[in-house]
């Protein structure tokens, strides 16, 4: 199964993974965000439904994902935008791909300070 892995990171942490990476040690497919917040402002719950209907689908045209989500094509289409612009999904032939089977969500929530 090809899972995706959405984080928060660091830019050290990042830049740790890539080193590692270059040096020949598996990563695994994961898209970081520099905060929590930042996760949540880009993953809304309509792009998570936009997300949750193209996991597993291949190439998507807008207009399907639109009919699937049951939202209107021009706002799935700015939502869609911003997942582009985010590097969360990526324009493909005709449509749009979530190249991903299944997603993991992995951060850590810790006291106020």
């Amino acid at each position: 199964m090809n899972t995706v892995t959405l984080s928060v990171a660091s830019r050290e942490d990042v830049n740790r993974r890539f080193q590692a990476a270059f040096e020949g040690k598996a990563q695994g497919a994961r898209i970081s965000f520099a905060s929590v917040e930042l996760l949540w402002r880009t993953l809304t719950t309509k792009r998570w439904a936009i997300l949750h209907a193209m996991t597993g689908q291949g190439e998507m045209a807008i207009r399907e994902v639109a009919r699937r989500v049951g939202r209107d094509v021009k706002a799935v289409h700015g939502d869609v935008t911003a997942l582009i612009h985010a590097g969360v999904i990526e324009r493909a032939g005709r449509g749009v791909v979530f190249a991903y089977d299944a997603v993991h969500v992995d951060f850590k929530l810790t006291k106020a300070a």
